[in-house]
């Protein structure tokens, strides 16, 4: 199996999102999370990911379901590699004006019809051929993700008070990395921001992200680097707009993090913009 990757953006008229097809024998994944869901199916080989603690392998016709800022890596389950497509849907996407999230307790289902239709919609958005089959084939599919393997919400308990300020004081941190992409805060800067020590600190923030702040400010800039390839500018232009030291910095960690370089997924996604309603 030969390796490659695609990206492909589509826009109903409320919602854009992002799709990949890829083939993947020796890429490793490295450890990251999406601010979107990922739903995707295996079509050939298996791959296997860590994901809640846990390793998940993926075989022909599973159907993964991941949920948003849940970081996982990915990577082939034998030397055979796999292919998959993968759908990226926001959360008000997936659940189209529904009043509660549910949560999606099993990463792998093993359900023909949702892997069908999910397949088949992927298929269509990327063929761009019938914009409305396109359109209604992807309804039917969120819908039938969301009712056969969401759960409505248990409920969550009340925070604690000592809950409530660890989530304030890494809102804090957050706010203060992403405050400028381009120029990262040191480590002791960061926690007397918050009135705590450094290691204090780590400990709190990588609870809550399931990173440390270091990764997850790498993470955020490879998020803004796909917006900003998205939108027709330059690797070497978005670089130095991100963060990254130079074009090689950002392309390493781009790759790592979406499976393609800068200059393949502005390519990609700029093929054209594909409206499916």
């Amino acid at each position: 199996m030969s390796e490659s990757a695609s990206w492909t953006r589509v826009d109903d008229g409320r919602f854009q999102m992002d799709m990949l097809t890829a083939s993947y024998r020796r890429h490793v994944f490295t450890k990251h999370s999406h601010a979107t869901f990922a739903i995707g199916v295996v079509v050939s080989g298996e791959e296997q990911f860590h994901y809640r603690g846990e390793l998940h392998r993926a075989g022909v016709g599973s159907l993964a379901i991941l949920e948003p800022d849940e970081p996982h890596d990915g990577m082939a389950a034998d030397e055979e590699g796999w292919s998959y497509r993968v759908l990226y849907p926001s959360e008000a996407m997936l659940l189209d004006g529904r009043s509660a999230r549910p949560d999606f307790p099993a990463a792998i289902v093993h359900d023909p019809r949702s892997v069908h239709l999910i397949r088949s919609a992927h298929e269509e958005l990327t063929a761009g051929v019938d914009p409305l089959a396109a359109h209604s084939k992807l309804a039917w599919a969120f819908e039938a993700v969301v009712q056969r393997h969401g759960r409505g919400p248990a409920g969550p308990k009340p925070p604690s008070a000592s809950d409530a300020a660890a989530a304030r004081k890494v809102a804090e941190i957050r706010d203060r990395l992403m405050a400028d992409l381009r120029c990262a805060p040191s480590l002791r800067e960061l926690a007397a921001g918050v009135d705590l020590s450094p290691y204090h600190m780590l400990r709190v923030f990588r609870e809550a992200t399931g990173f440390p702040p270091h990764t997850w400010l790498v993470l955020e800039r490879v998020c803004e680097a796909r917006h900003l390839l998205a939108a027709g500018a330059g690797p070497a232009q978005v670089a130095g707009a991100v963060g990254f030291a130079d074009q090689a910095h950002l392309t390493r960690w781009f790759k790592r993090v979406t499976g393609v370089t800068p200059a393949a997924f502005r390519n990609s996604v700029q093929d054209p913009v594909r409206r499916v309603a």
